[in-house]
């Protein structure tokens, strides 16, 4: 399909031109589409400017009607230039909300049915302003605020650069209709919140342009502990010992890369969920030692924690015997 020479949809082509020639010069990519005007913006710029691209529709089934939106995606897709388009049917149960659950279902099933292709995903800068604010409130330290990443195989973000106003005066250009989430309106979720109450606000009392300064803050950040991530794997390299952690190897490393070894050591041994107060936690086990007893992190099993113990001067993760009550 050949594009109006249009400002937006120019814009979005760009973006989408200059993430490919960076991560997949190859051209042949798969594009998530929901529908709605971010991701139908990408797919247009996507057939234009990729050598293949396959479009996958996601059907949460959580809607009357989903699966006629779906359809109806898959078939702008071909219209727009997509060698294909795959409706994806999920079932949306788990804990942590619904949000969570129906964002792993998707997850989940994209990254079934991509094949070995990357998949471009719609999100702006605008959601990567909502995504840093969201990581601030959790207060987990830098890596929370660090944002969502052009490309974190097999997960590629090409408009994170782009505000949402412009993908929809994008779709304006190509004559397209955007389909409108009731869930993307309600005031149940809380990116939704953010989204129409929060960021407003700040906009209006710090005179504009917070949504690009956050987004600037966030990669800014993932920069610097991208260094910090390296110097960590190089501590770590000679810290770790049979699966144990020499506390002597970490004892006068600077904080911020000593915690990154402890984190990447324990996230490798199982824990899961790691915050900070647990990470801080583990920390002192190796610059705090009063003989204090296991520490608890994310994991185990039913029946036991996952903990962390000090011994002959290394740190070790297992299960205790205790049954939990």
């Amino acid at each position: 399909m050949l594009l109006p020479e249009e400002p937006a949809i120019l814009e979005v082509r760009h973006a989408v031109r200059r993430w490919l020639v960076q991560h997949c010069p190859g051209g042949v990519v798969a594009v998530a589409l929901s529908g709605g005007a971010d991701s139908l913006a990408l797919t247009a710029a996507a057939a234009a400017e990729a050598r293949t691209v396959r479009a996958l529709v996601v059907d949460h089934r959580l809607q009357t009607g989903s699966a006629d939106v779906a359809q109806e995606a898959a078939a702008r897709a071909r219209a727009l230039g997509c060698v294909s388009a795959e409706v994806l049917g999920v079932d949306v149960t788990g804990s942590g909300g619904l949000e969570a659950a129906a964002r792993d279902a998707r997850y989940r099933a994209l990254d079934s049915a991509r094949r070995s292709d990357p998949v471009l995903l719609g999100h702006t800068l605008d959601d990567q302003a909502e995504t840093v604010l969201l990581g601030l409130a959790r207060g987990s330290g830098g890596r929370s605020i660090w944002g969502m990443s052009a490309y974190d195989s097999p997960w590629g973000r090409p408009l994170l650069g782009v505000r949402r106003a412009v993908t929809h005066q994008a779709c304006s250009e190509l004559g397209l209709l955007p389909h409108e989430d009731p869930h993307n309106a309600s005031p149940d979720f809380t990116r939704v919140r953010l989204r129409t109450e929060v960021l407003p606000l700040l906009e209006d009392v710090l005179g504009g342009g917070v949504a690009g300064a956050l987004a600037r803050t966030g990669e800014q950040l993932r920069e610097e502990g991208a260094v910090l991530d390296s110097a960590a794997d190089t501590v770590g390299a000679r810290a770790v010992v049979d699966g144990e952690l020499d506390v002597a190897a970490l004892a006068d490393v600077a904080p911020p890369i000593r915690r990154r070894v402890l984190r990447t050591w324990l996230l490798a041994a199982g824990a899961r969920a790691l915050g900070d107060k647990q990470l801080r936690a583990v920390d002192d086990l190796v610059v705090q030692w009063r003989g204090q007893g296991p520490v608890a992190v994310g994991g185990g099993t039913p029946d036991a924690r996952l903990v962390v113990c000090r011994r002959r001067g290394r740190l070790n993760v297992g299960l205790d015997d205790r049954r939990r009550v």
